[in-house]
């Protein structure tokens, strides 16, 4: 009876409920693991709000010279198109720890429908980060979930990349503030380098 009301489940306030054939050899798991995928696109207003351009004051870059946009954003973002509790992540499986990496396969789902899946990772350099690495390991997940539903795609796109760091972003020399050693970073241009990094005066790379 439950493997029923399942397939009956309702995705959107507006949807039909999802009827299909069960499958021989099909567990209960796998029907709730990706339930509503691909059922039928998000409202109107809410793909308007997912498909925004991105704001260019809130993209950062890394001192590698990798965009991205902080995990808050994409948070706000969710919560504006589904609204708060209209969407969670689920973990699928336990944490992985290889050398200094620490990673864990996650699940989105808005409005009780599968969106996407991916695998967050995190650094760490001793066991009392642990709780922090978890964190940031379940933000990196979301973030790699959210270019399903296409918020901001504009970091994933080579062509806007360029652009971008062409008008706002520069490659500046620091100097490591314990060891004294110096390094290319990049930085926004409206910006300063972070510590352990100073920037020497006058030292730019096009």
């Amino acid at each position: 009876m439950f493997r029923k009301r399942l397939l009956g489940i309702r995705f959107l306030s507006d949807a039909k409920p999802v009827q299909r054939k069960v499958f021989e050899g099909e567990t209960l798991e796998d029907l709730v693991s990706f339930q509503g995928v691909a059922a039928q696109p998000f409202p109107e207003d809410v793909c308007k709000i997912l498909s925004e351009p991105v704001n260019e004051d809130d993209i950062e870059v890394k001192p590698d010279g990798l965009l991205y946009l902080p995990e808050i954003k994409y948070r706000r973002i969710l919560n504006k198109a589904f609204g708060p509790g209209g969407w969670g992540l689920i973990p699928r499986g336990p944490h992985t720890i290889i050398d200094t990496t620490l990673s864990r396969e996650y699940a989105l789902f808005c409005s009780g429908r599968f969106v996407s899946q991916a695998r967050g990772e995190q650094d760490f350099f001793s066991p009392s980060g642990m709780a922090t690495a978890s964190e940031g390991c379940k933000s990196n997940a979301m973030m790699r979930c959210c270019k399903d539903l296409g918020i901001a795609w504009e970091l994933w796109d080579p062509v806007f990349i360029r652009k971008f760091k062409a008008n706002h972003v520069v490659m500046v020399q620091g100097t490591h503030m314990t060891n004294g050693t110096k390094k290319w970073l990049w930085r926004r241009k409206d910006a300063t380098l972070n510590y352990p990094y100073q920037e020497v005066k006058n030292q730019y790379k096009k």
